[in-house]
């Protein structure tokens, strides 16, 4: 009866230690699935992948202008600081704060609407209002707020810069030494501010039509959040699985030890 509820500890302590596992199927990205047909030319190997749509200024984004030209007193005219002495933090002070009404507040021009405008557009914007002040004037427009947060079962959560223009799902995880194991690849969750209110997409990265999605590059300000498997609140850490093992393994010698002097 003892050794019966011995095996039956020591199969306990193994089910347990199994269901700690995470199966391969649910740690690889890009798999074929019902949502793509490998005959399907639109989904091979060689398709382009979706064109990242330009990023539209919103209210409450922060825009350093910098005014360049050949004539010192111009440039300081309109600007706070080099772009060269340029720091994250001098960036944030310095920039233009977009106002709840889409416009920034330019010294000796006024307010200019930028509102769903790229920042190619309010560049050629500004230069055809700067030209009447400065002939020579050349401008650089950047977005100060240009930033993706990762959060969840990642292996190092926070808010990364995005220093290309074309930043893909894969590249940002990367960013954060990519998802944990214990991640729920099927449902990634992406908030992206709109001028309407924050969106929220989920999707999977096991599945390849993420190649396909207006989501697969990300964009300023996305949060990327990665939930955690069902099964994580039960997980138990291979130290320890190993130490209850070996008790149980110790445990059956020392009995089997004993009922063999009885």
């Amino acid at each position: 009866m003892k050794i019966k509820k011995l095996l039956f500890y020591m199969a306990i302590v193994v089910i347990v230690g199994l269901s700690s596992c995470v199966s391969r199927q649910k740690l690889t990205y890009l798999q074929y699935s019902g949502a793509m047909d490998k005959n399907n030319s639109a989904f091979s190997e060689g398709r382009k992948s979706v064109t990242p749509s330009e990023y539209k200024i919103m209210p409450y984004d922060n825009l350093f202008i910098n005014v360049s030209s050949i004539d010192p007193k111009w440039s300081s005219m309109f600007n706070t600081a080099s772009e060269g002495s340029l720091t994250e933090e001098s960036a944030i002070l310095q920039g233009y704060w977009v106002d709840n009404e889409g416009n920034i507040d330019i010294p000796f021009i006024g307010k200019v609407k930028v509102q769903g405008e790229t920042l190619d557009n309010v560049k050629a914007k500004l230069q055809g209002i700067f030209i009447s002040y400065v002939k020579d004037a050349s401008l650089t427009v950047r977005l100060v707020n240009n930033y993706v947060t990762l959060i969840g079962e990642v292996r190092s959560p926070g808010k990364y810069p995005l220093t290309k223009v074309r930043v893909n799902i894969f590249e940002a995880l990367a960013m954060a030494s990519d998802l944990s194991d214990f991640s729920n690849r099927s449902k990634i969750q992406l908030i992206r501010p709109t001028a309407y209110g924050p969106v929220i997409k989920e999707f999977s990265l096991n599945d390849r039509s993420i190649l396909n999605s207006d989501f697969y590059y990300v964009m300023p300000n996305d949060i990327i959040y990665a939930p955690p498997l069902k099964g994580k609140a039960f997980q138990v850490n291979s130290a320890v699985f190993g130490i209850l093992l070996g008790v149980v393994n110790a445990g059956m010698v020392v009995f089997a030890l004993i009922n063999t002097n009885n």
